[in-house]
């Protein structure tokens, strides 16, 4: 699990842990976040098992997966039955670099999970699921944005993937568009993942909806902080919003559920429904897709 040290994801790390006596939890995270949540779940300890992973670093991600797999070898982890690939940023611009030169945004939310799924996708035996955290603004309308995020600009893989592609790179627009954006290119790859994955491993995209006091807008400017911590929980009283305590519960629902989401699907909340129509397109899948595998393969050349 990635995401797991703050918001819906420390809640659904809880929740897998407290209901599934059986599971063992692997967490990725980085520096001491990991410890942090730990020694939260302390009662769980046996049945969890803290890796260093720093999203914003290709070789990091790829050494937690190899390190993962090896304990799968060894017998020292259970089977892997599920990933639940939670992790994620928004950036106050367009112009944050990972530690591969690329942009910060599309390498967490886009690359991360993707090499995640290809380096331990075989060493999942069937049945298995893999679940993706993504988000309603890729829909970019106001019904799903509620105004507060622009909608996704699609444009080249490689120019999504370089720092300052959307205009005026050094603003607020531009970051939250790199955010919306990387999550309707979260979506086509899992539409992409459905169709090359085994017939028994069955991946789905989860959308948590507006949920206030995550953590996601840290790097933000302080108004919007005050907001997302102070103003946008009040939204939790109604349909349009859940506190992170609710969203957590669902996103676990995900793994734990008897009957799995449908394969390449898109679950809002707790409903399966259609992600957004410029989401469907199998060629600009297949053209993210050879990026992705490009970027991710161990002698990557830059973006």
């Amino acid at each position: 699990m990635t995401g797991a040290t703050r918001g819906i994801g420390r809640h659904a790390a809880a929740r897998l842990l407290a209901e599934a006596p059986r599971l063992h939890l692997v967490v990725l995270a980085r520096g001491t976040s990991g410890e942090a949540l730990a020694e939260s779940l302390s009662r769980h300890r046996d049945r969890l098992t803290v890796l260093e992973a720093d999203l914003l670093s290709l070789d990091s991600v790829r050494a937690a997966a190899d390190r993962t797999a090896h304990m799968l070898t060894a017998g020292s982890l259970p089977p892997l039955r599920g990933l639940l690939l939670n992790g994620g940023v928004q950036h106050t611009s367009s112009m944050v670099e990972s530690a591969d030169g690329l942009e910060a945004t599309f390498a967490v939310n886009v690359l991360a999970p993707h090499l995640l799924i290809r380096r331990l996708g075989d060493h999942m035996p069937e049945p298995a699921r893999i679940v993706l955290t993504v988000s309603d603004t890729h829909f970019g309308d106001l019904r799903h944005n509620l105004g507060l995020v622009p909608g996704p600009q699609w444009m080249a893989p490689e120019a999504l993937a370089r720092p300052g592609a959307f205009s005026s790179p050094a603003g607020v627009t531009a970051g939250r568009t790199a955010y919306s954006t990387s999550k309707l290119a979260a979506v086509h790859l899992i539409h992409e993942h459905a169709r090359r994955l085994p017939p028994g491993i069955v991946i789905a995209g989860f959308n948590p909806g507006l949920v206030p006091a995550t953590g996601i807008a840290r790097s933000a400017d302080a108004l919007s902080r005050f907001a997302m911590r102070w103003v946008l929980p009040m939204l939790a009283l109604t349909p349009l919003a859940a506190m992170p305590r609710t969203a957590g519960r669902q996103l676990a629902r995900m793994l734990l559920d008897e009957t799995p989401p449908p394969d390449g699907g898109y679950v809002s909340r707790e409903r399966v429904v259609a992600s957004s129509a410029e989401s469907y397109d199998p060629a600009r899948e297949r053209e993210l897709w050879d990026l992705a595998e490009r970027l991710t393969a161990p002698s990557a050349p830059p973006a």
